[in-house]
């Protein structure tokens, strides 16, 4: 006997501001078709003053899941029904989940860099200096101190979220921390094992935006990686490996974390060679 016909498929989405620029749908399809799921991933435009709405528009259309990018990954907290304790701890959201008829906020980032980040080694014992304060810079923060990192630098133009930064840190985790203010390019200590941008800068549109950094104290023993996945190859990047550095481009950290997004959102096994491959070829890298 035929099937019934069935042509409602499961939603799940990205919210931001800018988000044209978010390569993640491509990635995601190209694992929903492979594990021969009929589901769909959206990209929304989501303004910050709309994001309740938008979390209310997920609830009433039965979403199954999102993601969320800046600048909404802390202020959606309060708009969920709960978030898990890794969330909580970093205080900052990256993936929401339905679990019933509850929206529940997790944090994905952290994780997927880390795991990244070990394809080239690992942040035990290393001496971190991370560039900004927000979202994402939360959740890398606690997952390279949790894996056991030896010392963290916060480097940011805003003191106010640096340092707030540098409290939860040292609150949640027991790697020491310090914050220097990001007020003119930043010159690295000798002593750096791993240089860390998670920031937007550099990102689509503004792809060709010069980092502060003053790149003589960048020496070839130090890993570089970026968070930004689009473009892979920021300007950051692109100096670093003049430099004989070994770099992480941000669709490591993306595929990583689209690979637990994706377990949460439907309980399947994706094959992570096919998101990497679909990135690839829009990139053409």
């Amino acid at each position: 006997m035929n099937q019934p016909l069935n042509f409602k498929q499961e939603l799940t989405c990205v919210f931001g501001q800018p988000v044209a620029e978010n390569p993640t749908q491509c990635m995601m399809e190209a694992a929903y078709n492979d594990c021969g799921l009929e589901w769909r991933y959206l990209t929304i435009e989501v303004a910050p003053e709309n994001l309740e709405q938008a979390v209310g528009g997920l609830r009433a259309m039965g979403f199954r899941g999102a993601n969320l990018t800046i600048p909404h990954k802390v202020a959606v907290i309060q708009h969920l029904d709960g978030i898990s304790d890794a969330a909580a701890m970093m205080g900052a959201v990256n993936c929401i989940v339905r679990k019933g008829d509850k929206l529940v906020g997790e944090n994905t980032d952290g994780k997927g860099f880390v795991q990244s980040l070990k394809e080239l080694t690992d942040p035990a014992g290393k001496k971190i200096v991370m560039f900004g304060a927000g979202g994402a810079a939360r959740a890398i923060g606690v997952e390279t101190a949790l894996a056991g990192a030896a010392e963290i630098t916060i480097v940011n133009r805003s003191a106010e979220r640096g340092e707030a930064l540098v409290q939860l840190l040292s609150e949640k985790t027991s790697v020491p921390v310090s914050f220097t203010q990001w007020d003119r390019d930043y010159t690295l200590a000798e002593d750096v094992d791993v240089v860390i941008n998670a920031t937007s800068i550099g990102l689509y549109p503004d792809v060709d935006a010069v980092f502060p950094l003053d790149f003589s104290s960048l020496k070839s023993n130090m890993i570089v990686s970026d968070v930004i996945p689009n473009p892979p190859q920021t300007h950051l990047l692109r100096e670093a490996s003049k430099l004989g550095c070994p770099t992480l481009d941000g669709l490591g950290m993306l595929v990583n974390q689209g690979v637990i997004g994706f377990q949460l959102w439907t309980g399947v096994d994706p094959d992570p060679n096919v998101m990497r491959t679909a990135l690839e070829e829009v990139f053409g890298v």
